[in-house]
């Protein structure tokens, strides 16, 4: 038993109504989270208890006619990097095993009691959140629910973030974003992620992997449920998106720099049929020169943000327990080593350059957003990674390309898929400079209605 694959929306008109329980949602949330396929490789641990006994609490308090927030009583996870009270901060590592629990929730996890939403658990994901895989050596990778019999990367690095949602083992997950570890997982397993603008939703008490870049933002299974959850995290409610969200009369910019490189025929076909769609709802797509992106990998050439602010994080509990990290990430993490205060400081004098750049090429298209493939390529099978650092290497800076042009922007971005039923999962991102998260989301639900008519979006579960 599973939860089924509904939105949000559809559970709050089931509780409202009475048709069903907090209790048994819970019920067929924790039955996938303890016994599914992947539930071993999905957790870092089931909140089956606590998980009850909040249902059961907003279920009684339903019964007695006490007014609750819109979400209250609907199964969510939660990654293994917030902060839950008594609860061991692992962030998918074994070098934090024996760590003191935590004394408070982190403003997540806070704002998410305070919803009333019932925290089914703390999900699986890459160790310290570096890389855009999803492999984890420690807790086991939870294979992609797309040819499982294959075993392909779930995406990172809010792997079992996605895996959980896929699986009907809660009915949406909140993870982190860096350089794409919502946006990527959402695409590969044919989930709607959303990354907000950073400043958003407050980081405290959430282990950091670069302050600079991090975000925290929702996976689910549409824009709407992606509103609601952004609404609350951000401390704002849980409002959904106007009814009438169109694409009519938005331009659409396509970068025709670095974005659409590398791309497999699967994708590449996917990313057309979209725009395609999108362009029968009454949008304007426009390619645009964006030679800034083709900059970016010289600016972070030593490491950019994540490894110098990592660094930063690591460094002693690398020099105490080194030999205990996966050896991918700490040889990242390593590399924060030979960034100097001099380097920081060039680096930050140039993203600002950078951002002023991006943002006046967008604005002199009249463009209400850029339109570009979430990732290039599909999913790869687990096993040609786990044995090739050469090939995890090529495959991770390819498919963490695209969603960190976005973090380093500083922006906020939606991944949406847009593949057809039963076919590879293939996300199409929109994204948009800082502070636009309503009106992107706006945009992006008028986006999955074009793709709806086409017969395309329809997500795995």
């Amino acid at each position: 038993m599973a939860l089924p694959p509904k939105p949000l929306a559809h559970w709050q008109a089931e509780l409202a109504a009475g048709r069903t329980t907090s209790a048994a949602l819970t019920e067929q949330a924790l039955d996938a989270a303890l016994h599914g396929s992947e539930a071993r490789a999905t957790f870092i641990a089931v909140h089956a208890d606590t998980a009850r006994a909040t249902a059961h609490a907003v279920d009684g308090l339903r019964a007695a006619g006490v007014p609750l927030p819109p979400l209250a009583g609907i199964p969510i996870t939660v990654k293994d990097l917030f902060d839950q009270q008594g609860q061991v901060t692992r962030a998918g590592s074994r070098v934090l095993e024996h760590a003191a629990p935590a004394q408070a929730d982190s403003v997540v996890v806070q704002r998410l009691r305070a919803a009333g939403l019932v925290i089914v658990g703390r999900t699986n994901m890459t160790e310290f959140a570096y890389s855009g895989l999803g492999l984890n050596p420690h807790h086991g990778t939870p294979r992609n629910p797309w040819d499982r019999q294959t075993g392909r990367i779930p995406g990172g690095s809010s792997s079992g973030a996605a895996v959980s949602v896929t699986d009907g083992m809660a009915a949406a997950a909140i993870g982190t974003d860096t350089g794409g570890s919502v946006r990527i997982p959402s695409a590969l397993c044919g989930l709607t992620g959303f990354k907000p603008t950073a400043r958003r939703v407050p980081l405290q008490g959430a282990l950091p992997l670069s302050a600079a870049l991090d975000s925290i933002g929702p996976l689910a299974r549409t824009v709407d449920c992606c509103a609601r959850l952004d609404a609350v995290l951000a401390g704002a409610g849980a409002s959904g998106l106007e009814p009438t969200a169109t694409l009519a009369g938005a331009t659409l910019a396509l970068p025709s720099t670095l974005v659409r490189e590398g791309m497999d025929a699967t994708v590449a076909a996917a990313f057309e049929q979209a725009c395609r769609a999108f362009t029968e709802a009454g949008a304007r797509i426009v390619e645009i020169d964006v030679p800034e992106f083709a900059e970016l990998a010289q600016i972070n050439r030593l490491g950019g943000y994540t490894a110098a602010e990592a660094w930063a994080w690591h460094a002693k509990l690398i020099e105490a327990r080194g030999a205990e990290y996966d050896p991918r990430v700490v040889s990242r993490i390593r590399r924060g080593a030979s960034i100097n205060a001099a380097h920081y400081l060039e680096l930050e004098s140039a993203r600002l350059q950078w951002i002023s750049a991006v943002e006046r090429r967008i604005a002199a298209a009249h463009a209400h957003a850029l339109v570009l493939p979430t990732v290039p390529v599909v999913a790869p099978p687990i096993a040609d990674l786990q044995d090739s650092d050469e090939a995890y290497g090529a495959a991770n800076l390819l498919i963490l390309r695209n969603p960190t042009l976005v973090n380093f922007l500083d922006g906020c971005a939606l991944s949406l898929p847009c593949h057809r039923p039963g076919d590879a999962p293939v996300g199409v991102m929109l994204a948009g400079p800082a502070g636009r998260d309503a009106d992107l989301l706006a945009l992006g639900a008028g986006a999955e209605a074009a793709l709806a008519a086409l017969g395309l979006g329809a997500g795995i579960g």
